[in-house]
């Protein structure tokens, strides 16, 4: 089994709020892998990057979201399994 020492992760904020991930919950889970890739990405630059391959041929006045969120959703989505 492996131990873990650390007691707690620091993460990015979202907008005023502050986002801590710590292991004294028990045995459960949740969406929490989605926090590292988040900060993954934003050192990385990966999805933005990634979302430029892309050629969009959409009509600009009748889209609600861009090619980059699109490829955000996606990405994450199939990252945490749905």
């Amino acid at each position: 089994m492996t131990e873990c020492n650390q007691q707690s992760f620091e993460f990015e904020g979202h907008f005023s709020r502050q986002v801590t991930g710590q292991f004294d919950g028990g045995q459960y889970t949740s969406d929490g892998g989605g926090l590292l890739l988040r900060e993954a990405d934003r050192r990385l630059n990966l999805l933005s990057r990634f979302a430029a391959c892309f050629v969009d041929g959409r009509d600009a006045e009748r889209i609600d979201h861009t090619v980059p969120q699109l490829t955000a959703q996606r990405v994450y989505g199939m990252a945490l399994g749905y």
